[in-house]
């Protein structure tokens, strides 16, 4: 809104007259197609790994080994491919891949909270009530990434956006589920498809991707031709027709339960991205990516202790529940995009909600938004890097501060998305897509 009361530069102003509510007119897309984004983007889809909970950067991204045990910890860092960048000890297989991806060590904001960063991060604008655990998700909320995604690309069988295996929440937050993960004001048919369940269990399917028995496809396909009609006269009444149509969608395209389906993967591939719940989600990711999903969300699983969120005993969960299968999950993921020649078009961002207390406390370490770290590789990013600094202990950013609106915005901005582009809610506010900008020396 600042941007607002600031006057509209002339770009804006070609773009009035042009912007259906909701939506891009004409102009705006000519206007997108000549800018640089749309000129250097080089993703055809993202794959965000969110650590729910908070990683302790100091434990994993960003060592500090010369500084006192009670600031550095248990841990000691190890060196990787690439001269000059160390990690954490836990991380070994993601050390011998450093060439590929590019550390962020200054992500920084002011919210402590757990719910309301998410939405800072999922959707790129602040949420409706900042510092907060308490607000859950709301129609008023500001769409999620995959929801604008699933808006600006063309729609096929698959969905454009996809997020698994749960949504979000936090037992101990009053609000429950984290807010920003939906279509938020733009409505429920943007919502991205969510997925639940454990990928790793051996009886895993996704609900609702297969007919009942007894309905022939056929038979389907004639119910579904009666819908259409029925939506087009105006006579089903049904504000749900749009939704109606996106399941049929996908119990009648064979390639739907196809891309779903784990089984197809070999044992050593399954093997190699760990078989738990985050590596089987890391593969089936991949199998949506490749079969045309645009972006898809890996959540941290719903591990019954607390996610990321190391209050106490971080080091004992640091090293044997949380850094190994991240470790390996992260590492399969490159390894396999890049054998089938899709990392290059693929973007993949590890990041969580914020860092923890460069300080040990009680033997955990607390929420620390000030400083943390995110990881990015694939579609253009420079691996092999390190952006941005923090200061000797951790606890703030010396250089190239990047808030998560702006890594929000780098991800609209590798798919090819003006996240400076004006959107209309639903109570007829102009805004821009997000209050963030994209970290083009991301990039090489």
């Amino acid at each position: 809104m600042h941007r607002l009361c600031r006057g509209p530069n002339r770009r804006e102003i070609l773009r009035a007259g042009s912007l259906a509510p909701l939506g891009l007119g004409l102009t705006s897309l000519l206007a997108l197609a000549e800018s640089p984004a749309a000129k250097i983007a080089k993703a055809k889809s993202v794959i965000l790994l969110y650590m729910w909970g908070g990683p302790s950067h100091i434990d994993t991204w960003d060592p500090k080994p010369d500084v006192p045990v009670e600031i550095r910890g248990a841990f000691r860092p190890i060196a990787t491919t690439v001269p000059g960048l160390m990690i954490g000890e836990h991380f070994p297989e993601l050390a011998k891949r450093a060439k590929n991806y590019c550390v962020v060590r200054s992500m920084s904001h002011t919210d402590p909270a757990h719910l309301s960063p998410t939405h800072h991060l999922m959707t790129g604008r602040l949420a409706a009530k900042i510092n907060s655990d308490a607000d859950g998700p709301s129609r008023s909320d500001a769409p999620c990434l995959g929801a604008m995604v699933q808006k600006h690309f063309p729609v096929g069988a698959l969905p454009n956006a996809v997020t698994l295996p749960w949504a979000v929440s936090h037992p101990a937050a009053p609000g429950g589920t984290a807010p920003g993960q939906n279509g938020g004001w733009l409505g429920t048919s943007y919502d991205p498809f969510l997925i639940t369940g454990n990928p790793n269990a051996p009886q895993f399917a996704v609900a609702g991707l297969a007919a009942m028995s007894d309905v022939p496809t056929d038979r389907l396909q004639s119910r579904a031709d009666l819908c259409r009609r029925l939506d087009r006269s105006g006579c089903a009444g049904d504000s749900n027709s749009g939704l109606r149509q996106k399941a049929l969608d996908l119990l009648m395209a064979p390639a739907v339960a196809k891309a779903f389906d784990l089984n197809l993967e070999s044992p050593k591939l399954r093997d190699a991205y760990g078989r738990h719940s985050h590596g089987q989600s890391c593969l089936l990711a991949r199998r949506l990516i490749e079969a045309g999903t645009k972006f898809v969300t890996v959540n941290w699983p719903d591990d019954g202790q607390a996610f990321w969120d190391t209050h106490g005993n971080n080091f004992p969960s640091l090293k044997d529940r949380l850094m190994p299968p991240a470790d390996r999950a992260f590492s399969a993921l490159i390894d396999d995009l890049s054998d089938r020649g899709l990392l290059a078009e693929t973007l993949v961002v590890w990041v969580g909600e914020f860092g923890r207390t460069p300080r040990v406390i009680n033997g955990g370490r607390e929420h620390w938004p000030k400083c943390y770290s995110a990881v990015l590789a694939g579609a253009g990013i420079r691996g092999g890097s390190i952006y941005g600094a923090s200061d000797k202990t951790a606890s703030a950013p010396t250089e190239n501060r990047v808030s998560p609106a702006d890594l929000t915005a780098t991800m609209y901005h590798a798919l090819g998305i003006d996240p400076q582009q004006l959107v209309t809610d639903r109570l007829g506010r102009e805004l821009t897509l997000t209050e963030g900008t994209p970290v083009r020396g991301l990039f090489g």
